[in-house]
């Protein structure tokens, strides 16, 4: 089975997403964040549930009718 584009799409979302957070939490996790506190707080606020959100809608998107 292919994947559809827009799928595909969501799912790089997904990675990147998932990267930003993974990313922030050991930022925040270690000191000193280099954006500061405030923007890497919020960034992963976004990033969190934004993987979940698009990595869910790329799985809906690509199961067959």
């Amino acid at each position: 089975m292919q994947m559809k584009p827009l799928a595909g799409l969501f799912l790089a979302l997904a990675c990147i997403l998932g990267i930003a957070s993974t990313g922030c939490v050991f930022e925040l996790g270690y000191g000193d964040p280099d954006l500061g506190v405030l923007v890497t707080s919020w960034i992963l606020a976004v990033a969190a549930p934004g993987t979940i959100v698009t990595l869910i809608v790329a799985i809906r998107l690509n199961k067959p009718a």
